[in-house]
């Protein structure tokens, strides 16, 4: 198999990022390190964005699509855009496509704060059948507490990278509202909420079970998440990487409201839920693994019922330092990361002959590993020989492509799923550029 080139004609272009690859590049010494790293890192802006630089109003617009679907997923567009945010101040071309990106999911999460995906306006849909709230402008509604908290996490990282509140009006102030207020109605403190969903699917893990409003729960103050940021259905209702998340999401939105907003009682209020999730958390998901000791349970319900594993979509449990929800050396993170790196993990696959291992998902069933899962590990580790192997393995798992997937079968590489899933190539350039600052010894040969 070939392997892919960028295009001649890219969607987006930017002169920072063009400088930043050219620089970083000559520190690789592995040639075929180097083409990983310069086909993926750009991905995003070659071929995934629409950018209008006037929307008709003086401001800017951005709609990003994952890839091979044809559709913004608030988590993946913020995703795939946030390894750039710290070349804002050097390219203001580039600073106003994510500014638009900020804007654009105000505008999606004043349509339907519960909607995952969304069309480029009014627009055609294979779930437009989903028996929810659908709407032409949408294109998949799984409630997935990550997909607000992405669109948070990067409006409060453009605003620190550049500076500039232009993005932040009455809009956006609206849009924050309605996810704080979406949250909420979540912990289902007092009823189920509005919030159902059906699909006539042979996919158990496409539809909610219990007639849509998904499995029973406690309220115990965390919030319920129909979905996992795989778009499967949850399990247990209260997904702890998520909840996680949005601890660390909603002080975020605290600092961006008490800075730009005359609203200390809405900065109050978002920082009175992240501490009654985070307290939520400590009581009712840090749970004994027989084998790892107190972890982060994966999954669980109020009742006291708990998931034991990891996915390699992120928000994981991997990911928790690199969501900034705890320290890489918190020592129930420590264990967790223990055992989501294990066979007590039951997405977790290896192969000792080929020497590949990693965490995958019931997405994309097994024995497939997610390069995320790997490229996270790589980020969230302080070992070099551990970040070294990790980067052997991606190497590994491209099949000749020059790209990174959604998942590859852990015995053979050269079967995978995606060819083209952005977020993924991003998310590797993202490490390789963090290595060539921190530890640029591992990108040299012998390193």
């Amino acid at each position: 198999m070939s392997a892919a080139h960028r295009p001649a004609t890219p969607c987006f272009r930017s002169a920072a990022v063009e400088a930043q690859l050219a620089e970083v590049a000559t520190r690789i010494d592995d040639p075929a390190l180097r083409r990983l790293f310069v086909q993926c890192y750009p991905n995003t802006l070659d071929t995934t964005v629409r950018h209008t630089p006037d929307d008709g109003g003086g401001q800017p617009d951005t709609f990003v699509i994952t890839g091979d679907i044809h559709a913004l997923w608030l988590r993946d567009s913020a995703a795939q855009v946030w390894p750039y945010l710290p070349l804002l101040r050097q390219d203001d071309a580039l600073r106003r496509m994510v500014a638009g990106l900020v804007r654009r999911h105000a505008r999606c999460l004043l349509l339907d704060p519960y909607a995952n995906a969304f069309n480029d306006g009014p627009g055609h849909s294979e779930w437009a059948s989903d028996q929810t709230d659908m709407r032409p402008e949408l294109h998949e509604r799984k409630w997935e507490l990550d997909s607000p908290c992405y669109a948070i996490r990067l409006a409060h990282g453009y605003w620190r990278a550049s500076g500039d509140a232009s993005p932040f009006d009455a809009e956006w102030l609206a849009a924050m509202r309605a996810v704080l207020a979406t949250l909420r109605q979540q912990q289902r403190k007092h009823d189920r909420g509005p919030y159902r969903f059906r699909r006539l699917t042979a996919w158990q893990s496409d539809t909610l079970p219990c007639d849509g409003w998904g499995n029973p729960l406690r309220p115990v103050g965390l919030i319920a998440s129909m979905f996992r940021p795989s778009d499967d259905a949850c399990v247990l209702p209260f997904l702890v990487p998520s909840n996680c998340f949005a601890v660390a999401a909603l002080r975020q939105l605290a600092e961006l409201v008490d800075a730009l907003y005359r609203e200390p009682g809405f900065a109050a209020e978002c920082c009175a839920l992240a501490d009654e999730v985070d307290a939520a958390i400590r009581r009712h998901a840090i749970v004994r693994h027989p084998v790892h000791g107190e972890v982060f349970a994966f999954e669980v319900d109020g009742f006291g019922n708990a998931l034991f594993m990891d996915d390699g979509n992120v928000p994981s449990l991997l990911s928790l330092p690199y969501l900034g929800y705890v320290a890489a050396d918190d020592p129930v993170y420590r264990a967790t990361r223990a055992l989501a790196l294990s066979h007590d993990n039951p997405w977790y696959f290896s192969d000792e002959a080929r020497g590949l291992a990693g965490i995958g998902s019931p997405h994309t069933l097994a024995p497939m590993v997610w390069p995320m899962s790997l490229i996270m590990r790589a980020l969230t580790s302080t070992d070099d020989a551990e970040i070294a192997d990790c980067l052997r393995m991606l190497q590994a798992s491209d099949a000749g492509t020059g790209l990174m997937h959604e998942s590859f079968d852990v015995h053979d590489p050269a079967r995978f799923t995606r060819a083209w899933f952005a977020w993924a190539n991003t998310l590797f350039g993202e490490l390789v550029v963090r290595l060539a600052g921190e530890r640029p010894h591992l990108l040299r040969r012998g390193g």
